[in-house]
């Protein structure tokens, strides 16, 4: 009969086995294992249980709030924009850039997150550089990986690593504690992948592009514009606009031009007044998004009394976050056959606005009394919701396109600021000691949802269920480990084989110890295995422990090596279209180069001497 010692061993070898295989779920399996642990007595019920009222598993649960609300505030968003704006042309250039931003955003927001948010910004740039998405996203994917080494609440094994340190009787890290290590990994990920890693990169394959058809909503327009063009504009104080309604004023009859949205307040304003009525009321400060010929506009603009201007990045992320487009067939059984876009009237029937018709794959000029036949496509503006609502209904017409910046809306991006602050309150508590970690995440969580920067129910569906349980699930492992002597074991077998080799060689053992455990159990399981391991070895090593323990958090976020140890690096695969062979090629390297500094500057920041 197994000892309980080696059914526990048992235990950690049959699960790995499970997650290895991806047969179950790792919820599944981490429930599993609680109640194996009951069932055998390993474990009583509550000790099997007590993963779930962890602090570790409150901390995830409000941290996924957090991220959801920088997400939905258009943070995430903003520093796309900006990589845009940095990156130029240059390859060399945009990999600083996108490696850096995934880096640094990771440090605050769930690393999975990061890569969700990030792969359609850099199929975006991919396509509006020309480059290959393949050269881009495997880079950003290591940079998003190695943000959990940079802060405590970056990825959940650095909280439990902190935990078990606690729980040993030693101060838990700080929230920046082991960030000069993780932004040390950082600098030499970023110089290996520009000097080594992008030269194995797999070659560009034919049907990569297939990854970056979806259109923009400025990609619909040069197809359906014709000779019109979109302009920008302010009501300027003594225009006859002001003060007077869209259709007391005769655009459209006698200057030819339509108003398709308006920002009340100007271009910074506040709110937002979305495809105007016809007697929709226009102010002085106004800013004006209109759809005319150059010569209509130039009228327009001299006549009425208007100041054109540019739009910035920024000015033209608010519209799209508000307006959108799509392409919609006429159905041959709609009865709106035979009308033309004013007598269906669209405007009012559909709350959208029809730019442009096609027929034939051509574009019809002076389309509006133009009469509708069966397979017209249709160029549609209006709200993101009314195009949503439009594309549910089959019977008039049929949705052909809608543009990739559905996928990129921003909900809440004028509670931008609020939730920056948000996030830095939390920093700040946390840094300085004000309150414990998890009561500083619970404020931000809490703020998050009073300050209307999402509705309950959006926080809760924030949260990865899933990932709570893995993590409630696996935790108390650990506990039955070293509950049987597996742990004492284990330490007896490195001092035995490692003990006179020096706290290098020991640190280097846990290291690629976690590494390993981490390729078959998710990074979580890793840490929460080998943390406990490295305390102890530490102590009968006589020196301080928190070398091996940020060596077992760094390791344990350093999945490189293949696409299936971690999400964050599995949601590349796809869209970059990697074989498995790919990482292994590029991943073994970074992995051998991110031990050695750990191996030379964790020391550093942490000495061995025992304190």
């Amino acid at each position: 009969m197994l000892s309980d010692t080696n059914t526990v061993f048992l235990l950690i070898a049959v699960t790995a086995a499970l997650m290895a295989s991806n047969k179950l779920r790792f919820d599944i399996i981490a429930l599993l294992v609680v109640l194996v642990l009951m069932l055998t007595g390993i474990l009583s019920a509550a000790e099997a249980l007590s993963g779930f009222g962890s602090p570790v598993v409150m901390l995830v649960a409000c941290l996924l709030v957090v991220g959801e609300m920088l997400d939905r505030t258009g943070v995430a968003a903003a520093i796309g924009n900006w990589i845009l704006r940095k990156g130029g042309n240059s390859e060399s250039r945009l990999y600083l850039v996108i490696m850096g931003s995934a880096g640094i955003l990771g440090a605050v927001m769930s690393s999975t997150a990061v890569v969700a948010i990030f792969i359609p910004i850099i199929l975006r740039i991919a396509r509006e550089k020309g480059m290959r998405a393949s050269s881009l996203l495997m880079p950003m994917s290591y940079a998003a990986l190695i943000s959990g080494m940079l802060t405590l609440i970056a990825t959940t094994p650095n909280l439990v690593v902190s935990e078990e340190l606690k729980a040993a009787g030693y101060s838990e890290f700080g929230f920046f504690s082991f960030t000069p290590v993780g932004l040390a990994v950082l600098v030499v990920g970023i110089a290996y992948m520009l000097l080594v890693g992008r030269k194995l990169l797999p070659l560009p394959q034919d049907d990569e592009q297939e990854t970056t058809a979806s259109r923009s909503v400025f990609e619909f327009w040069q197809d359906y514009r014709g000779s019109r063009d979109l302009y920008s504009c302010t009501v300027d104080a003594h225009s006859p606009l002001a003060e007077g309604s869209i259709a007391d004023a005769g655009l459209q009859s006698r200057f030819g031009v339509r108003v398709i949205g308006i920002i009340r307040g100007g271009r910074n304003g506040k709110e937002k007044v979305r495809l105007p009525p016809a007697d929709a009321m226009l102010h002085v400060g106004d800013a004006l998004l209109i759809v005319a010929e150059p010569a209509q506009f130039e009228r327009f603009a001299e006549g009425l009394s208007v100041t054109s201007y540019t739009p910035t990045e920024r000015d033209r992320q608010r519209w799209l976050w508000e307006l959108g487009a799509s392409t919609m067939l006429v159905h041959p059984e709609s009865p709106q056959i035979g009308k033309s876009v004013v007598d269906a009237d669209f405007r009012d029937r559909y709350n959208l606005h029809v730019l442009g018709i096609r027929r034939d794959r051509e574009t019809i000029p002076d389309f509006e009394d133009t009469k509708l036949r069966p397979s017209d496509s249709l160029l549609v503006l209006g709200t993101w919701g009314a195009i949503k609502q439009m594309r549910s209904q089959h019977h008039d017409f049929v949705s052909m396109e809608t543009a990739i910046e559905l996928e990129q809306i921003v909900p809440e991006y004028k509670r931008m600021p609020v939730a920056l602050c948000i996030l830095g309150a939390m920093v700040m508590l946390s840094v300085f000691n004000v309150v414990p970690l998890v009561a500083a995440v619970i404020m931000a969580a809490l703020l998050a949802v009073f300050s209307r920067c999402m509705t309950m129910e959006d926080a809760y569906g924030s949260i990865h269920w899933s990932s709570l349980v893995l993590v409630a699930g696996m935790l108390p492992l650990a506990d039955a480990l070293d509950k049987t002597g597996g742990t004492a074991l284990v330490v007896e077998a490195l001092m035995s084989s490692m003990g006179d080799a020096g706290p290098g060689a020991m640190l280097t053992v846990l290291f690629f110890l976690t590494a390993a455990i981490g390729l078959f159990l998710s990074n979580t399981a890793s840490a929460v295995l080998v943390a406990p391991i490295a305390i102890a070895a530490a102590e009968s090593l006589g020196v301080s422990p928190y070398p091996f323990a940020v060596a077992v958090l760094i390791a344990a976020s350093a999945a490189f090596v293949t696409p299936v140890s971690t999400p964050v690096v599995t949601l590349v695969v796809e869209p970059g279209r990697y074989q498995f062979m790919d990482f292994v090629k590029v991943g073994v390297p970074l992995l051998l180069l991110t031990w050695l500094t750990t191996l030379l500057v964790a020391p550093m920041i942490f000495p061995y001497s025992a304190t």
